[in-house]
């Protein structure tokens, strides 16, 4: 759509002229110039998908206007501090892809139960050499039930157990200060059906009504259900839900209490947006944009990754970035290579959209060449992803607060022999414990008869094979256990964008069976994964002879080697390589600040790179190891000791 047709240049001066006579009139004339100056040059990108998604309303000028507005309090409202944030980060704009950038993620309460009490254990994180912390869904959720707190009832306030939006705020400035980045959660697809918005939609309002999407019969809802997955076949089938008080169904895509938004209203874009402002405002420097890739529905498709799901993407961040352009947008779209990609941005949408996104496909292709003790699949995958856009970055990480799903592709497994079908199967058993000869110690999340689709759920150490050794006092396996969690490490931290550390993998904590004690909890086995923090444990770190202080203080030493190692920067190509042994991993980062090759034995016994073949790759002579410090002559062949990493520079000649 052509955005001239849509909204003409004077209407366009006029919008701007109203907004600094009225929310900006108080600014002094520089802080008017600097929005003036961000206005002009983000407004065709917030014109650009707006037009997408609502350029043939009669209204649309006025809710362009609308939207503008609430950009404009925002600015008008935002901390001196933050501001100058936004300065810096304007002038540093690869910030978040430096080697330094190190991400942990935990929960308020499993880490130090209130916000208060994180802000005492900033000591502790940046020992580990964290500059980035995600704390799990932090802000109001409903009473009960509240899928692990992603069922907001009110996104102005902080869930009462862990303090208040002042704690929240005061927490953002203490982690600034220290050089860490406060990221958090804010769920775009759905709201609790206790949220305001619900219940006056429950009441009947039809204005409300219109936020999200109502059927007075099952005509439509069936005609949708034909495509639909079902997120949680086993405690909340279907996509919708009968509510007899107001006589509507009502789409509910993970849990009965959560209302899917309808992003065809306008009103709603403008409430969310409100919401991210005002969250930035609090010293917020990171989104968590949860379920995004659910936003927009369409008959006859499975209503995910829709155009105009980056449409709305793309208006959120032109419109923040007016505002509050130190804000980052995190996408938390868990779907295909093929699917994901977009999220960070192509073709006009290049480097307006969301700057990081997780590599999920990563992290599973890691398990599966564990599990297979050859890493075929992983480099045949990775060799067949598209190249990142340069200003954006990956988020690399080993496991997170959900299941495991195995995300590995029919064509992939094809081209390597394998039937994609069986393998994911196989992952489930192996990781489920139930192969024989398997190490992990997972439990099955959510099996779908229909598709045959097991997910697994587990921390870290226990997938890894700590918690079986450990029972059957198998001191042998515990050492394999512990090289296999910190070659894991080696990888999310060599590969390209941030590292994510969940909270407790650093100290190899296991299994939490705990869970099934709270009543609220015992239905989601994901909490065996959430343990609470172990302090007296980390009270070990430091003694070494403890597998608590092999990993902790191992995991420390990759990350500083992490923060030295300039060939790491997310603007570095990132690409896998045949080393020629289907047992070790091999992967390039290159870029202009220097050539890296990792490489990474996936068994547990020796294992060995001819020297031809470094040599081939264009790394000769004299090499240093980044982990180590030590150096290897690319002369003789390389062995690599069982689950071994090396991060393997040249050696200039002098």
């Amino acid at each position: 759509m052509n955005i001239a047709s849509v909204v003409d240049e004077v209407v366009l001066r006029g919008l701007l002229d109203g907004l600094l006579q009225g929310p900006l009139r108080r600014m002094d004339h520089l802080e008017q110039a600097l929005f003036r100056i961000r206005y002009e040059l983000y407004l065709p990108d917030v014109l650009r998908p707006l037009a997408k998604l609502y350029g043939n309303r009669p209204d649309f000028v006025a809710h362009l206007g609308n939207l503008l507005g609430i950009v404009a309090q925002a600015y008008a409202s935002r901390p001196e501090e933050l501001r100058l944030l936004d300065l810096r980060r304007a002038s540093e704009p690869d910030w978040f892809q430096q080697p330094g950038m190190i991400g942990y993620v935990c929960y308020v309460d499993r880490f130090a139960e209130t916000l208060a009490s994180v802000k005492d254990k900033i000591p502790y994180l940046k020992e580990l050499g964290v500059t980035y912390l995600h704390l799990m869904p932090l802000l109001q959720p409903r009473p009960g039930p509240n899928d692990g707190g992603y069922a907001v009832m009110d996104y102005r306030q902080v869930n009462p157990l862990y303090g208040t939006m002042d704690d929240l705020s005061e927490l953002a400035t203490a982690l600034r200060h220290e050089g860490i980045s406060l990221c958090v959660d804010l769920v775009c697809n759905h709201t609790a059906k206790e949220h305001e918005w619900a219940r006056k939609a429950a009441a009947g309002d039809p204005v409300y009504q219109g936020y999200y999407h109502m059927f007075p019969d099952r005509a439509l809802p069936d005609q949708y259900e034909m495509t639909l997955p079902e997120v949680f076949p086993d405690f909340a089938p279907g996509n919708f839900t009968y509510y007899d008080s107001f006589q509507r169904w009502v789409w509910t895509t993970f849990n009965e209490y959560q209302w899917d938004l309808n992003y065809t209203n306008p009103a709603v874009l403008a409430g969310m947006l409100d919401i991210m402002l005002f969250l930035a405002n609090q010293g917020v420097e990171i989104l968590r944009l949860d379920a995004v890739a659910f936003m927009w529905k369409r008959l006859r498709t499975d209503c995910q990754n829709q155009p105009e799901a980056h449409a709305i993407l793309q208006a959120f961040r032109a419109l923040t970035r007016i505002a509050a352009p130190g804000l980052l947008f995190k996408a938390e779209a868990i779907v295909s290579p093929d699917k994901l990609l977009p999220y960070l941005g192509l073709g006009e949408a290049t480097n307006k959209e969301c700057e990081i996104a997780y590599h999920n496909s990563f992290m599973v292709l890691l398990w599966s060449s564990l599990a297979e003790r050859r890493v075929v699949l992983m480099t045949h995958a990775l060799q067949n992803m598209p190249d990142t856009p340069v200003s954006c970055a990956w988020l690399t990480y080993v496991r997170c607060h959900d299941d495991i799903g195995w995300a590995v592709r029919d064509e992939d497994a094809a081209a390597i022999g394998l039937s994609g079908f069986l393998h994911r199967a196989f992952l489930s058993d192996f990781y489920s414990g139930r192969f024989p000869g398997a190490f992990a110690r997972g439990v099955t999340f959510q099996h779908n008869p229909k598709t045959g689709d097991r997910r697994i759920s587990g921390t870290l150490a226990s997938l890894a094979g700590l918690q079986a050794a450990l029972e059957q006092h198998n001191w042998h396996e515990a050492d394999l256990a512990a090289r296999r969690i910190l070659l894991l490490h080696a990888m999310i931290l060599a590969f390209n964008g941030i590292p994510l550390i969940y909270m407790g993998d650093e100290l190899a904590l296991l299994n939490d069976n705990s869970y099934l004690d709270n009543p609220s909890l015992a239905d989601d086995n994901r909490w065996i994964h959430r343990p609470r923090m172990d302090w007296r444990k980390a009270g070990q770190r430091h003694d070494g002879e403890t597998v608590t202080a092999r990993i902790f203080n191992e995991t420390c030493k990759m990350i500083q080697a992490r923060k030295h190692t300039f060939s790491l920067h997310a603007e570095a190509r990132c690409y896998a390589v045949w080393t020629h042994n289907e047992q070790v991993f091999g992967l390039i980062r290159a870029g202009a600040r220097g050539r890296l090759l990792v490489l990474a034995n996936f068994t547990e016994h020796r294992q060995m790179v001819l020297r031809h073949r470094i040599h081939d790759m264009g790394f000769k002579g004299e090499l240093i190891d980044r982990l180590e410090g030590e150096t290897l002559d690319s002369w003789s062949d390389l062995h690599l000791e069982p689950y071994q990493a090396l991060w393997l520079e040249q050696v200039p000649e002098v």
